[in-house]
């Protein structure tokens, strides 16, 4: 009850009294007289239930919003391992539904309808240098493991013999019609559009196919690398509400130096535990040599020598700390290798995190999307994703790649780099040293000699 209404209640009963005890001259008072009292009073009950029922439905809408987030959390849970189990080309065709989407929320966040539709083909270019950028980076891998489709048509083995021309073209012709639609008026509103596209497709469309990249060097340089990025977050969260004290970061107010500090530790080890686990299984560290293997189909190999225990001897000054009782370690070095990849996932991977919520504070909204309920958009749960992949492709190539060579690379380099005669030569010189270690009889030698001339007049 407010203040007022409840001093007007108490001066009517003090005159109620007052006229029991001393009649007064006049007309005894109205029921009219006592009319704006009631009314503050059932006012001030009105508001103190519509502020109960305020409370209370927004107890219920959180109850709602938490269940929502759990459940889904599951779902996306058990939707990953059904994938991760099921090869590297589910795998690979969800990084490329992932780039979509993340693609499709950053281009709608920053367009506007009203402008959008003055402007002939506007969006449409967006995508079209989308799909443009897709067949510069992945086409080639996709031609490379289905060899025998795209090499017996003479269509697919143009586009992949000419494959960066063909790139080139596309994206001058995007440019080109993006020139050809300037309109007056809308100069500055088109050339934001066209920088806010590239810059996506740098910064998610770019780092996504490295990500596709380590999948095919091995499922477990693309399983680990994002199981660690999961981790730092959950760690960050925990130790930021057991510890925090200290903001770190502006844009997120919320972040701690405690906890940015302590998930990194927590990372660490975890990332020692993982990398003792998942090196262990074949399926995982083994580079993809087609895209058919799953789970339950996978070809073995021989591991990479990372994954190997290695013996190293210990430092003079450590074997005399030790007292001489030790002087050699055995250990496998990747660990030592997700060690590092546990720090870039603890201090720099979350500051994509960062710049997304820096540019969401930008444009003035809570989520990149609703794709995922309870969750918001895809980009709100890969952001810190796309740093870790590009980190772990350069990290891989330049510290742990023997750089292998498989069957299909090599063929399609002889493919695309040789002339028809020198093909011919390529396999002549191969059917010698064939016919040296005995596979190849001299009798059979001459008859397919006798082929291949054959095919030169």
């Amino acid at each position: 009850m407010s203040g007022e209404g409840k001093n007007a209640v108490e001066q009517e009963i003090t005159n109620d009294s007052r006229s029991q005890s001393t009649p007064p001259a006049s007309a005894s008072m109205t029921p009219t007289s006592i009319t704006p009292s009631v009314s503050n009073t059932e006012v001030s009950k009105n508001s103190k239930g519509k502020a109960n029922g305020n409370v209370v439905n927004e107890r219920e809408k959180k109850k709602e919003a938490f269940i929502t987030r759990t459940i889904w959390t599951f779902v996306m849970i058990g939707g990953f391992f059904i994938i991760l189990a099921s090869g590297h080309l589910p795998i690979i065709l969800m990084i490329l539904v992932f780039q979509l989407l993340t693609f499709k929320e950053i281009i709608a966040l920053t367009s506007e309808p009203a402008r959008d539709k003055k402007i002939p083909y506007n969006r449409s270019l967006n995508w079209y240098f989308l799909v443009a950028t897709w067949y510069y980076l992945d086409f080639p891998k996709f031609a490379d493991f289905f060899q025998e489709k795209v090499f017996s048509d003479k269509l697919l083995t143009v586009l992949v013999k000419s494959h960066k021309l063909v790139s080139y073209s596309l994206y001058m012709a995007g440019f080109i019609f993006f020139v050809w639609t300037l309109k007056k008026g809308y100069y500055k509103f088109q050339f934001a559009q066209l920088c806010i596209t590239h810059m996506t497709l740098l910064l998610v469309v770019f780092q996504a196919h490295l990500i596709i990249d380590n999948i095919l060097n091995g499922i477990f340089w693309f399983f680990l690398p994002s199981a660690l990025v999961i981790v730092n977050d959950i760690f960050a969260y925990i130790c930021g509400i057991t510890f925090g004290k200290t903001q770190l970061i502006e844009i997120s107010p919320k972040k701690t130096v405690e906890g940015f500090l302590g998930a990194w530790i927590c990372t660490g080890i975890a990332a020692v535990i993982g990398a003792s686990l998942f090196s262990k299984s074949d399926y995982l560290i083994c580079p993809a040599q087609n895209l058919s293997t799953h789970l339950y189909n996978f070809p073995q190999c021989d591991p990479n020598p990372v994954f190997i225990p290695q013996i190293y001897q210990l430092p003079a000054n450590i074997i005399e700390l030790l007292g001489g009782k030790i002087e050699m370690i055995t250990f496998k070095p990747i660990y030592f290798h997700a060690a590092i990849l546990a720090t870039f996932a603890s201090l720099i991977a979350p500051f994509g995190g960062f710049f997304a919520s820096g540019l969401k504070r930008a444009f003035g909204i809570k989520d990149f999307g609703d794709t995922i309920p309870g969750h918001g958009g895809i980009t709100d749960r890969f952001d810190c994703q796309f740093l870790m992949g590009s980190f772990t492709y350069l990290y891989y190539q330049t510290f742990i790649s023997n750089h292998n060579m498989n069957l299909g690379k090599i063929l399609q380099m002889a493919i695309i780099n040789l002339s028809v005669p020198q093909l011919l030569q390529l396999v002549k010189s191969i059917l010698r040293y064939l016919n040296r270690e005995q596979v190849v009889s001299d009798e059979q030698l001459k008859q397919l000699f006798d082929i291949l001339e054959s095919t030169q007049q």
